[in-house]
């Protein structure tokens, strides 16, 4: 238990240093463009869950549009309580939005719901082992949890990387991460 709490302090802490790097870069952030290794991935049988970025997360705008050019279906999480999994129902470019909890713009509950190829994930930190830390809700690592086989893909400014982000037993590392310079993939250990 103790080493628990050792890891939910660290992720505390460097989620509080991130926030910090990634809030003072955002107004001067280029944007995120598809890079060729994403381009790849993309097949027109796709279905790409995306998000609307908020305040300062790396907005995945341009990967959304790109994948559904190449002729993805496009989901876009959904989530209504904190203890409800969360849902990726269907959405198209430039289709009305609704509100949601914490402040997310999400799809109507009405939505046909999707199961996702790919997943773009927004996220605080990530390191060489493309171990993700998120905002501490924990939807993402159950959604992973529930698609295994889901390819996991992080969306992020270079900024974010870290040397090291603290994991604890139902992390799910990423795929790859996609940052204004382009893909990241895995480095051995």
């Amino acid at each position: 238990m103790m080493v628990q709490a050792e890891t939910a302090a660290e992720k505390s802490d460097l989620r509080a240093r991130m926030r910090a790097k990634r809030l003072a870069y955002a107004a001067v952030a280029p944007p995120i463009i598809p890079p060729r290794e994403f381009l790849d991935k993309v097949q027109p049988t796709s279905v790409v869950a995306s998000y609307v970025a908020m305040a300062d997360e790396a907005d995945p705008g341009l990967l959304t549009l790109a994948a559904h050019q190449a002729g993805c279906q496009i989901a876009l999480p959904h989530i209504t309580t904190r203890a409800a999994p969360m849902r990726f129902l269907a959405w198209r470019p430039g289709a009305p939005l609704v509100d949601g909890p914490f402040g997310l713009r999400q799809p109507p509950a009405d939505a046909p719901a999707l199961s996702p190829d790919i997943i773009l994930t927004p996220l605080i930190a990530f390191d060489r082992q493309l171990n993700r830390l998120g905002q501490g809700a924990g939807y993402y690592d159950r959604a992973f949890a529930a698609l295994a086989a889901v390819l996991r893909i992080g969306v992020a400014w270079s900024i974010q990387r870290a040397e090291a982000v603290p994991v604890d037993p139902w992390d799910v590392p990423l795929h790859g991460v996609i940052d204004e310079y382009g893909w990241n993939g895995p480095e051995p250990r």
